[in-house]
């Protein structure tokens, strides 16, 4: 079941039902939004049949954190072939910007010289990382974080499905998400990592509130764990989700107007941050002072 997204997949069925269908299409927006859903949902519109395990539907993904160029050379061989059953072959580069260069160069002549009628959906969190010239031949779908009321009225739907929860935990799952249903099904299937988000944002609010030397203390220990990145996402939505609030309201006060341009320059750090921790050799320890200080 898809969470949200209402205007991308209304906008993705209409491009279904008149058949103009575009050769490349990139899905972009942050992990755990649901985005590989919805493009096997599209294709599923395409094919008039389900997408899942369908002949026509090539399934690219990273093997060791890197898309190698022999995978790309095998999705162009499958590609050129004919279809099956349906009247496209389709292809989901899932974490797309995983292509190593020589892959990424190697996919782009697939775009320069399509064969037959295809249709390539790339799926990434960092499309800067990708070529330019892979971007400009490819339609841009944006995804954005879904709301808590829709998140909770899917948890509301499960509950009795197997799955049982109280008002309670079913407002505490929405908030914690922090508007990605891809999370909010993490925490129903595994508790524990539900109360591993509640302590990575505890900590984060103590924090926030430490002297410079606590924070510096803290980035050093947070370069030993094996989730930072995954903790720097739930950072990014937690002020995600505070600057909205403080923009949403309708009765700000002087110190609000003052502490958005602050939250606006955490996220930028936070991003910045993980984009260095993902595709450089950046100093872990040095890049985490560097956003403990705009904490």
């Amino acid at each position: 079941m898809i969470i949200g997204h209402w205007k991308q997949r209304e906008y993705l069925k209409k491009i279904a039902e008149s058949g103009n269908i575009p050769q490349a299409v990139l899905f972009t927006g942050q992990a755990h939004l649901g985005k590989k859903l919805v493009a096997l949902e599209w294709i599923s519109l395409i094919f008039a049949e389900k997408a899942e395990n369908h002949p026509d539907l090539v399934l690219i993904a990273p093997e060791n954190n890197q898309i190698r160029i022999s995978q790309i050379r095998d999705l162009s061989w499958r590609l050129a072939l004919k279809p099956v059953r349906a009247a496209f072959k389709a292809a989901i580069l899932d974490q797309a910007h995983q292509m190593n260069e020589e892959a990424q160069n190697c996919f782009l002549k697939t775009l320069e010289e399509p064969k037959g009628n295809t249709l390539l959906i790339l799926i990434t969190e960092w499309p800067e990382i990708l070529l330019p010239t892979i971007r400009s031949r490819c339609e841009i779908v944006k995804f954005y974080p879904v709301s808590k009321l829709e998140i909770e009225n899917y948890l509301k739907a499960k509950t009795g499905g197997g799955w049982v929860a109280s008002k309670e935990k079913v407002k505490e799952i929405a908030l914690l998400s922090l508007g990605r249903p891809g999370k909010a099904v993490d925490f129903i299937s595994n508790p524990q990592k539900l109360e591993n988000q509640k302590k990575t944002i505890k900590e984060l609010i103590e924090i926030s509130r430490s002297p410079l030397a606590s924070r510096f203390q803290y980035a050093k220990e947070l370069t030993k764990t094996q989730n930072l990145r995954e903790i720097l996402d739930t950072w990014l939505f937690y002020f995600r989700n505070i600057l909205l609030e403080k923009c949403s309201s309708k009765c700000s006060s002087t110190g609000d107007e003052q502490l958005i341009p602050k939250l606006k320059n955490i996220i930028k750090q936070i991003q910045e941050t993980n984009f260095l921790l993902s595709t450089t050799n950046v100093n872990p320890r040095l890049a985490l002072e560097i956003l403990m200080i705009e904490l």
